[in-house]
């Protein structure tokens, strides 16, 4: 964080000492301004925040520019970069609970999953678990997705067998779930994913939605793209502050970034929701895309890994289960107002 000097020439001149103090935030991201949606959010953020602070300026800076992706959490909370835009779900490797507060495999959508960040235990548990595992960041929910595709296949899946020895892509809690249906999963930034397709060092990949992965080119060597994202039913984004530069911005600072974030979730889902539907006929129209539909038998395999998975870390880890336990709670609370609010099957 630097501290900047701004005042006219003429002002100074005339004034002598009328000087204001600007905070520069230098702020890393894990999607790259090119990527529609995630990438856009951050420069949206960064926009909103600009024009409606004269105290704080923010300078967005996309992946590795600054640290490698995946190096981002660490990187804020030692001090070496003042903030990053990203997901919790990147830290899935270092801390068993991260992902609960990015996308839960067969978890909550997009306006649920906000209602229990924003005005249930969520937020309180996301800062919890930073500061109980030792990281000197500030947590704020920055962003959310809806579904994401649940993955581009080269070739036809129709039943577990077709997935076992697979080497995927896959992100957070629902790569544990595909591990236990026997395919190795691994964790690559969004611009390491199309040179392991076509190199053949990955067979398969997911990683967001529609016009988020036709921007990425996976059509060009995936030709089948299957739905429905059990594994991300939402996504939320954060923006972690290193916790020392944090505690030097004072209230109003402090309260332009939560509302320019507030601000950011809004816009974030819907330009998702906007924009998707268009990708999906383009890829069957012109890319040569099939796009399937898991059958029932391979949601219930992929929900009873899910199950597993769960059963597992919540024996291991004390945090987790009681992160778990608080989420499953609002969401059986949830239920009586979402299975009677909109005439779904």
């Amino acid at each position: 964080m630097t501290i900047t000097l701004r005042a006219a020439v003429a002002g100074l001149a005339l004034m002598g000492t009328s000087v204001s103090a600007q905070t520069t935030i230098e702020m890393t991201t894990a999607f790259g301004q090119n990527l529609p949606i995630l990438g856009t959010a951050a420069v949206d953020f960064t926009d909103r925040l600009n024009a409606i602070s004269n105290d704080i300026e923010i300078e967005r800076y996309d992946p590795g520019k600054l640290v490698p992706t995946l190096e981002a959490l660490d990187a804020v909370a030692n001090g070496s970069v003042d903030a990053a835009y990203a997901t919790s779900g990147y830290w899935q490797g270092k801390i068993n609970s991260a992902s609960l507060f990015a996308a839960v495999p067969f978890g909550p959508e997009a306006g649920e999953f906000l209602g229990w960040i924003l005005y249930d235990d969520g937020a309180k548990y996301w800062q919890q678990m930073y500061d109980d595992a030792g990281y000197n960041v500030h947590a704020i929910p920055c962003g959310v997705i809806a579904p994401e595709t649940s993955g581009w296949f080269k070739k036809e899946i129709n039943t577990v067998e077709d997935l076992k020895g697979l080497n995927m892509r896959f992100f957070g809690l629902g790569a544990k779930a595909m591990d236990k249906l026997g395919v190795s999963t691994s964790l690559l930034a969004a611009g390491d994913i199309f040179p392991a397709l076509e190199r053949g060092a990955i067979d398969a990949t997911e990683f967001s939605m529609p016009r988020i992965d036709a921007r990425l080119g996976f059509h060009k060597i995936a030709k089948f793209n299957y739905f429905p994202g059990w594994h991300q039913p939402s996504t939320l984004f954060e923006l972690l502050v290193n916790g020392d530069v944090w505690a030097d911005l004072d209230e109003t600072q402090q309260a332009q970034i939560e509302t320019a974030c507030l601000a950011t979730i809004t816009t974030n889902l819907a330009e998702g929701e906007a924009t998707n539907y268009a990708a999906m006929v383009d890829n069957v129209e012109n890319n040569g895309v099939t796009i399937k539909r898991w059958s029932p038998e391979m949601l219930a395999a992929f929900e009873g890994a899910w199950d597993e998975v769960v059963g597992e870390l919540a024996a291991d880890d004390p945090f987790f289960q009681e992160v778990w336990a608080d989420l499953q709670d609002y969401r059986e609370g949830y239920k009586t107002w979402s299975t009677i609010y909109l005439p779904r099957n």
